[in-house]
């Protein structure tokens, strides 16, 4: 993480990630589509699942909304079996009360639907709504 105030006064900070073999979306089209399309094995999927609600979890444990979870979002170690979360872009801290947000957030399939209907106040829920949709991603896999 660096802090760097521009010549103009305004304050900007970047974050710099590892380098990660591939996302979740690119990794599922590879069992998906190919020369021989199959499923994600069971153990993966459960691997991934869990992670996510993990790290999700620590997003929420320390007041931080991502809004935006999705497979492109989701990085992978192919190599390690590690799911990582990324790009915070449209994250926001939440405090209670809860404050009014923007309900142009998450890709439309990942938007949970108090957001869809045009709620401004919303919480953890968007996020858990995502997950849910990610997961039926990965099973819808399976069938």
């Amino acid at each position: 993480v660096e802090q760097v105030t521009k010549p103009c006064g305004k304050t900007v900070l970047y974050l710099v990630f590892e380098f990660l073999d591939t996302d979740l979306k690119k990794f599922v089209d590879g069992f998906r589509k190919g020369p021989s399309p199959r499923p994600l094995p069971t153990q993966v999927v459960k691997s991934f699942l869990y992670q996510l609600c993990k790290g999700t979890a620590h997003c929420h444990g320390h007041g931080v909304l991502h809004r935006d979870l999705k497979p492109q979002n989701l990085l992978i170690d192919k190599e390690k079996g590690v799911l990582k979360i990324a790009d915070l872009g449209l994250s926001r801290a939440f405090t209670v009360p809860m404050k009014s947000y923007t309900h142009e957030i998450v890709t439309l399939w990942y938007r949970a639907p108090e957001v869809l209907l045009g709620a401004t106040h919303y919480s953890t829920g968007v996020d858990i709504w995502s997950i849910g949709c990610i997961f039926g991603t990965l099973i819808a896999i399976r069938l």
